[in-house]
């Protein structure tokens, strides 16, 4: 959590929420409600619903039941509420943009175009670079960086507006160890000085195993919420799954054995976007 306890604002409130694509339902009954400052993180195999709870919260998936807000209000597209880190994904050069005009973006996303020349949102940019490290690469056209700094522009994109609410869609996805680190390390200390709640997809615990507060756990259209000490177990995973699951501690890492694949079909392909637009990053 923050380091200032008097954060304690519930920033996402999810009740009794349930998303079905056709006949098949994702997940119901989800009560969840994340304070300012607090890690989540959100497991899961493919399919089980981890991107369609980002695309509901960011208003671009309606629920098919169960009531959602945002500080208080009803998601919605392009909210400044929320800051969104997508997948890893490698620009295709030629791409003109340099990483001072992808952060400025996540200011005038709502603009067409960039906008006339504004020395506060200059100033602006120049604070979020620093904040996550990234001021030498400012005038680096995008295409040249290399997948973590790439991460790291896109956590300052998604810092833009000052969000309560990040979003964190698979970040770690084919970043070395490092990396990984660098880029949670980052989104760790943005939730401890700004009390900005995380709400963290991942199909490995591992990497963010230090920061996490609490886990919540999507499987065969079932769920658990709780600690990492109280959800992953084989006792806790076994049950969710209907099968039998170990959970192994070595160290400091957690080793799940036998979830069950999920059929190609039911996989999520689609990524969510952000101000109604896909990040270009």
């Amino acid at each position: 959590m923050s380091d200032d306890p008097s954060l304690t604002e519930v920033v996402l409130d999810l009740r009794a929420g349930a998303l079905a694509l056709g006949d098949r339902t994702l997940w119901s009954g989800l009560d969840l409600q994340i304070r300012s400052g607090e890690f989540v993180a959100v497991l899961g195999a493919n399919g089980s619903g981890k991107t369609s709870l980002l695309k509901a919260i960011l208003g671009l998936q309606p629920l098919t039941s169960g009531v959602l807000t945002i500080a208080g209000r009803q998601p919605q597209r392009g909210s400044e509420l929320i800051g969104y880190i997508p997948q890893e994904r490698r620009l295709a050069p030629p791409t003109p943009l340099r990483v001072r005009d992808l952060v400025r973006l996540g200011i005038d996303g709502q603009r067409w175009g960039f906008g006339w020349p504004n020395r506060g949102r200059g100033e602006r940019v120049e604070e979020i670079l620093r904040s996550v490290g990234a001021s030498h690469l400012a005038d680096v056209p995008v295409h040249l960086l290399s997948g973590g700094e790439q991460q790291r522009v896109r956590i300052a994109q998604s810092l833009a507006t000052d969000p309560k609410l990040l979003l964190c869609d698979e970040p770690l996805l084919s970043l070395d160890l490092s990396h990984q680190r660098a880029v949670v390390t980052l989104i760790d200390q943005r939730r401890r000085s700004r009390g900005t709640a995380v709400l963290f997809v991942t199909h490995e615990i591992n990497p963010v195993l230090p920061y996490v507060d609490r886990v919540l756990y999507l499987a065969e259209g079932r769920f658990r919420i709780g600690t990492v000490d109280e959800v992953m177990t084989s006792r806790s995973l076994s049950a969710l799954y209907g099968t039998e699951i170990e959970v192994l501690r070595s160290g400091s890492r957690i080793i799940v054995a036998g979830i069950p694949d999920v059929p190609e079909h039911e996989h999520e392909h689609e990524q969510a976007t952000t101000n109604g637009l896909e990040l270009p990053l």
